[in-house]
């Protein structure tokens, strides 16, 4: 009896089922409106960027906007509270400076813990808009700049104004206190300074971090200078005997 060939079963393969393109990530539209937002107001100023603004620049519907901050008021608010950790930065060098009024070399760890965090977040990608709002806005006296002056930078202020008067143990508080409003003023201004470039005839960068360490020496001889130096006292003063 001859076998018929069995019919050669076939176990039907599993379709490949075309890739499906993942949707892309879809982008953080409030982070993008606090950017956006940050860009305007270094370039342009609070008062003159509108909320319409902000929204184009982030690609966002404008009642997002509203929607993730408030008033703008509230979003300028939001940027400092955003970039906070800078000032932790400054305060956390400050509390590693040695505050001996012996040393010669405390004073100016002292200024290089306030001045040098900012001129690194000055010269980095993403704190050059920031550093250029911080340079800006909080040198005017409008109510939304006095506003995150108090909460973020006055606390901030006090702890330098302490460490520099315990550096400078010879002077008074108040008058250490001068001396930080003129430090910081150096500061803003080497923030937002574009002129530097065409004093220098081109050869100077404006916001170059490595004029760092000269507006290190800069406010250090300045505080040196405009304090008032210890009076010595007349037991300390030699007396010349004459000889007969």
């Amino acid at each position: 009896m001859s076998s018929r060939p069995r019919p050669l079963i076939t176990t039907p393969r599993t379709a490949k089922r075309p890739a499906v393109a993942r949707p892309a990530q879809r982008p953080d539209r409030q982070q993008a409106i606090l950017l956006a937002a940050e860009k305007l107001f270094a370039q342009s100023g609070y008062h003159a960027v509108t909320i319409r603004q902000i929204a184009e620049e982030a690609g966002v519907p404008l009642a997002l906007v509203g929607y993730y901050y408030g008033p703008k008021h509230e979003l300028f608010h939001a940027i400092f509270a955003h970039w906070n950790q800078t000032i932790e930065e400054r305060l956390a060098e400050l509390d590693a400076a040695s505050l001996d009024p012996q040393d010669p070399q405390t004073l100016t760890r002292i200024v290089e813990a306030f001045v040098g965090p900012v001129i690194r977040l000055r010269s980095s990608p993403e704190g050059h808009h920031y550093a250029q709002l911080v340079g800006r806005e909080l040198a005017y006296g409008s109510q939304e700049a006095d506003r995150v002056l108090r909460e973020f930078f006055d606390p901030m202020a006090h702890r330098f104004i302490d460490a520099l008067h315990s550096a400078l143990p010879h002077t008074t508080r108040a008058d250490v206190a001068w001396g930080y409003q003129f430090a910081l003023g150096a500061l803003l201004h080497h923030l937002v300074d574009d002129r530097v470039a065409r004093l220098s005839l081109d050869v100077n960068r404006p916001g170059d971090p490595a004029a760092s360490e000269r507006l290190v020496r800069f406010i250090v001889g300045g505080l040196r200078a405009a304090l008032p130096t210890p009076t010595p006292s007349r037991s300390a003063t030699p007396t010349t005997r004459r000889h007969r």
